[in-house]
């Protein structure tokens, strides 16, 4: 992709733009494995255990094979930044305390999701008893991107005009290829396991908070979920707070490739949130059309095509993260991160997708612990340690 950062056209703020940056706060979810065997292990809570100063914003997941990262209200690209590489870096140095590992990557590359123990409380419990065999869906990590929206009516409106960038977002943040010592023949094998969910995928086309209401209320009723919380739509609207959660992607593979998927996709909600202000109307995408698109961004990822559910075209990555890229560009331009996302979109396109790179280090030798190592210490050392030329695909 070549990098137009330097452009006037990518620089200017449209007439009408917001003045400032809409607040956004990022999860990441990860894996806690075992060093030696490098399978998923049910200790999360020895790792939690021995994080210092961090507080609330280092807490369990749905099992206790999984850590959570969840950064404060951040207004700028180097705050975010500051908490996701100091997060990463002090749950690398409590795993290493408990004699564990932490490893970002949306499925367990080893190990069986059915084995793990569910984190202790009554809601988790209800889950995994509700939902059978359909738990381990569950046993998934990714990140999770929260954009301060004023209200519900603009919340649905800004989601709405969000929808059409999902199989794109999809393909970015591919970073699960195997599971339990296989490759799935997926880019995105996260994805697929957690739109089996009933209350997963890409959300309608609402229009009003009204739809909204009353979409949630099927599911309710239908038994599809037990509370509100379990919408889990790739895009859904906080119950208590004034945000707009974006939850497509898998856990980045490093700090770097997060701060990219979050700033982006915060460039998207501003650009989204100014169309809506200015009456432009939602894009009016399919949703049969829309999850058939996201399937095929979870299979191909970045090393494969895209499809655009609007218009209906067959992508390369490099033309897919340009029309992503130009479509931002004015939220990027509010929050003054146009060069950021432009330098480390072409960073990513030429190492690839974390996928991409689980799959360069299993075909070295064809061992999966191999993978395991190259993703934990991936995790720790971030994208400049990925060597830059880039391999032919495997």
């Amino acid at each position: 992709m070549e990098n137009r950062s330097l452009t006037a056209d990518d620089r200017r703020i449209p007439v009408g733009a917001a003045n400032r940056p809409l607040t956004f706060g990022v999860e990441e979810e990860f894996f806690v494995v075992d060093p030696r065997t490098r399978r998923i292990l049910s200790r999360a809570p020895d790792v939690l255990a021995l994080t210092r100063a961090f507080g609330p914003h280092l807490c369990g997941e749905f099992t206790r094979a999984q850590v959570e990262a969840n950064s404060p209200v951040c207004t700028t690209s180097e705050e975010a930044r500051a908490f996701l590489e100091a997060a990463r870096a002090e749950l690398h140095r409590a795993a290493d305390g408990a004699g564990l590992a932490v490893a970002a990557t949306g499925t367990p590359i080893l190990g069986d999701p059915a084995s793990v123990a569910v984190s202790d409380g009554r809601r988790y419990a209800a889950i995994a008893t509700h939902f059978g065999a359909l738990r381990d869906s569950h046993v998934v990590c990714g990140c999770h991107v929260h954009v301060g929206i004023p209200d519900p009516a603009t919340a649905v409106a800004v989601s709405d005009h969000l929808r059409r960038w999902l199989p794109f977002l999809v393909a970015l943040a591919a970073n699960s290829p195997f599971q339990s010592g296989r490759d799935t023949g997926h880019a995105s094998w996260r994805t697929v396991t957690w739109n089996r969910l009933p209350s997963a995928g890409p959300p309608p086309l609402m229009g009003t908070v009204k739809e909204h209401e009353s979409a949630v209320r099927g599911l309710t009723s239908t038994g599809a979920i037990l509370d509100r919380h379990m919408v889990y739509w790739d895009i859904r609207l906080s119950d208590h707070l004034p945000t707009l959660e974006i939850r497509v992607g898998d856990v980045a593979a490093t700090a770097d490739e997060a701060l990219l998927f979050a700033t982006l996709t915060r460039g998207l909600a501003t650009r989204a949130l100014n169309d809506v202000r200015h009456g432009v109307p939602a894009p009016a995408v399919n949703t049969h059309t829309l999850r058939a698109a996201v399937w095929r961004a979870a299979r191909e990822g970045l090393e494969g095509v895209i499809p655009d559910p609007l218009t209906g075209e067959s992508l390369t990555a490099s033309a897919a993260m340009e029309r992503v890229r130009r479509a931002a560009l004015p939220g990027l331009a509010v929050s003054g991160d146009t060069d950021l996302v432009s330098s480390l979109l072409d960073r990513v396109l030429t190492v690839g997708s974390g996928a991409h790179r689980q799959r360069l280090a299993y075909a070295r030798r064809e061992r999966m612990t191999d993978v395991v190592d190259h993703v934990v210490a991936q995790t720790r050392e971030g994208l400049g340690s990925v060597p830059r030329p880039r391999s032919p695909r495997v």
